[in-house]
């Protein structure tokens, strides 16, 4: 009986080998890396961002696995296989999405639950009856975001925080935006000292728990009667991390902390200075509003900051190799090395697009666009404002993932996203 096991554990290394080099034969490795490489040099020779890196792959087999450029525009650290990106959006779907089709396979959640039914504070509002297939295909009717942030700002004379031109007032730019230089924080919320309970939100910042309450005051406020359309919203993916947590019992980065555990990855999550070094991560935004600093090491997006930096919308820190593995993982319709991660039968209700007859090209949490000369009908994946894409096309079982820190030192720039950048090589993998 053992002598049988060993030839048929055998016989599928063989075949997985063969089919393996089959794919990479199938793919051009060579002409697909010259073309990226040209691309990657343009985009640093243009500023597109100090630094990146590119995975391309199968559901079997990675073809192209590469770094490029520094961590910042000093150019004195090389970008390296360990360096992890702040993924912003990509948190979507690679936290609270992925979760929650974990807990929809094991029936522990519904698409047709109600967000007042699970969550108590939520109960008696105007959102109560929100779906969490709503709020995952940002058809829910909520405003795109809420600086929820600038609440505990103010200014000794009442002037407005920002300015759209620059003075003696308004000296630092911050977006397209000057920040007032007398800026408060209301010390009722934020401390600059650590507080019994009070939740880090920065390295040298503290916040009130008490203000999460104004947080969902305002989300409960936030509809703009345009329920059924397609509203790509912060405030969605905010929600469905309450409704998580509040079903399970745990905490949004303990489950995700599961699953990526299953798979054997270990250079992605959310707080990343608790499992790497400050030296391993990309430097994101100079911040001359909130954090005065340029922040490294904690979240960039503002929501994510003040919820502790685990967040439905944002959070999460990785390389391309650990996001890699997901890709394949959903590829293999929710299996890894023999284990059924995610059921196949949910992968493919939350990959496909439920709401097309009505305009709406969206999966389940996942991004999907319109079929163009770019995109398919069936790809899927994200993308995050910090300047990172993942994608995915199951009918050729390829991925791409480009992770880089395009807002170092700016968010203004943009110059990626007015080339077709991301797209263009997606394209040219997928010939």
């Amino acid at each position: 009986m053992k002598n049988r096991t060993s030839k048929i554990v055998f016989a599928f290394l063989i075949l997985f080998g063969i089919n393996s080099y089959a794919q990479k034969k199938s793919f051009d490795v060579k002409r697909n890396e010259v073309y990226i490489d040209s691309m990657m040099t343009n985009a640093l020779e243009k500023g597109f961002f100090p630094g990146a890196e590119v995975i391309v792959g199968s559901k079997d087999a990675v073809f192209i696995s590469k770094n490029y450029g520094f961590q910042d525009y000093s150019k004195k650290q090389p970008v390296k296989n360990d360096d992890v990106y702040d993924l912003a959006s990509m948190s979507k779907v690679l936290g609270a999405t992925i979760v929650t089709m974990r807990l929809v396979g094991e029936d522990k959640m519904k698409l047709t639950n109600q967000v007042g039914d699970v969550v108590p504070f939520f109960k008696n509002t105007p959102i109560a009856d929100l779906t969490l297939f709503e709020l995952l295909t940002h058809t829910s009717g909520l405003k795109a975001s809420i600086t929820f942030y600038q609440d505990m700002l103010s200014t000794p004379d009442g002037s407005p925080l920002l300015s759209d031109k620059k003075s003696a007032e308004y000296p630092e730019l911050f977006d397209t935006m000057y920040v007032n230089k007398n800026i408060v924080y209301d010390a009722n919320y934020l401390s600059f000292t650590p507080k019994e309970n009070w939740i880090q939100v920065y390295k040298n910042m503290w916040m009130n728990p008490d203000f999460y309450k104004k947080v969902y005051e305002q989300i409960a406020n936030a509809k703009v009667n345009q329920r059924g359309k397609y509203v790509y919203s912060d405030l969605n993916l905010l929600l469905v991390k309450e409704m998580i947590e509040a079903k399970t019992g745990k905490k949004l980065d303990q489950l995700a902390n599961e699953i990526y555990k299953e798979l054997g990855i270990s250079k992605i999550g959310y707080n990343p200075l608790k499992w790497t070094s400050i030296d391993n991560v990309m430097p994101t935004e100079l911040d001359n509003f909130f954090r005065k600093d340029t922040i490294r090491g904690y979240v960039h997006d503002e929501a994510a900051a003040i919820f502790g930096g685990v967040s439905g919308n944002a959070g999460l820190f990785a390389n391309a190799q650990s996001i890699s593995v997901i890709c394949q993982m959903l590829l293999n319709e929710g299996k890894f090395q023999g284990k059924q991660i995610l059921k196949a039968k949910v992968v493919k209700e939350f990959t496909q697009s439920p709401l097309t007859k009505g305009g709406i090209y969206r999966g389940l949490g996942f991004d999907k666009r319109k079929p163009d000369e770019f995109f398919k009908a069936d790809d899927f994946g994200h993308t995050g404002f910090t300047g990172t894409f993942f994608f995915m096309n199951p009918d050729n079982n390829r991925f791409l993932i480009v992770l880089t820190n395009r807002v170092n030192p700016t968010r203004t720039n943009r110059l990626m996203y007015k080339d077709d950048f991301m797209a263009k090589i997606w394209k040219q993998i997928n010939k």
